[in-house]
């Protein structure tokens, strides 16, 4: 018991100074030396895929779930605010860009350079206010002109650059707020609130299972859409709830073993009580 409060101490004490430990490495680096340190990692790439042989099959599908697994592994370092691991995941997700950049340059399509170009002329272009003679009179009005410069763009939807592939909490997050840049959007958080109020109203109805099924969709999205308008990002909400479950749950399993005793031999009531034992251990 002992144990694990000093385990949890010291990590709170690391996170705690990790920050400066990783601010004070950071302001050494002159913009020469980044431009230095980014050259090499294109050195590298080139004798990866010149002399490496896992290197060399790769190809672009073959490297797309690596990709995502990559970016959901810095999503975990943000969340956990771990600026160590964020600058190592960081350098993971890099590698997958420099890698699919330098296999759009093996096929006479695009290199590095295309890429940061396009992206360049891209940020100017939707910054008027910046690199033009637009004004804005605050974030708000910086999406909304966003939005309306990506039409001009050439998509034919302000939804066209929603990704199919997105999970589908974070869509419907995404859904809401590129609506919201051209108006769409409740006046306020209550008449958000009165539209989940609303939608469980029918779910709670609804006794057909398949049209049920869509009814909790309408719950979901609505809540979603709630806790947006509260300024609450309900994936980054859910997932700090997911990991507060496995935290209390995997000490449960500790403590019950501790005591010799397996979880799947007690009750409920019983088990609630190691739920709230792991519960104020946490919290203290």
């Amino acid at each position: 018991m002992i144990f694990l409060r000093l385990k949890c101490k010291l990590n709170l004490f690391y996170r705690k100074i990790a920050p400066l430990r990783y601010f004070n490495n950071l302001i050494m680096n002159t913009k020469e030396q980044k431009l230095e340190a980014f050259s090499k990692l294109l050195d590298i790439m080139d004798d990866l895929r010149e002399k490496c042989p896992w290197d060399k099959k790769q190809d672009l599908q073959s490297l797309r779930h690596l990709t995502l697994e990559e970016v959901y592994e810095l999503s975990d370092a943000i969340l956990m605010e771990d600026l160590t691991e964020i600058k190592k995941e960081l350098g993971d997700v890099l590698l997958h860009l420099v890698f699919y950049a330098k296999i759009g340059e093996e096929k006479n399509s695009f290199d590095i350079a295309d890429v940061i170009n396009a992206l360049n002329e891209k940020l100017i272009f939707r910054h008027p206010h910046i690199y033009g003679d637009a004004e804005v009179k605050d974030e708000e009005e910086v999406k909304q002109n966003w939005e309306k410069l990506k039409l001009k763009e050439g998509n034919k939807s302000i939804l066209s650059g929603v990704p199919k592939s997105l999970p589908s909490l974070i869509k419907a997050f995404r859904i809401q707020d590129k609506v919201r840049g051209i108006g769409f959007e409740f006046a306020n958080a209550e008449d958000a609130w009165k539209k989940v109020e609303e939608e469980l109203e029918e779910f709670h109805a609804e006794e057909d299972l398949a049209k049920k099924e869509i009814e909790l969709g309408d719950v979901f999205f609505s809540l979603v859409n709630y806790a947006r308008i509260s300024n609450i990002n309900p994936d980054t909400a859910l997932e700090k709830t997911n990991s507060k479950f496995i935290k209390r749950f995997q000490l449960m399993e500790t403590l019950a073993l501790e005591d010799k005793i397996s979880l799947q031999d007690l009750s409920l009531e019983k088990m609630d009580e190691y739920w709230e034992k792991a519960k104020g251990i946490l919290r203290a």
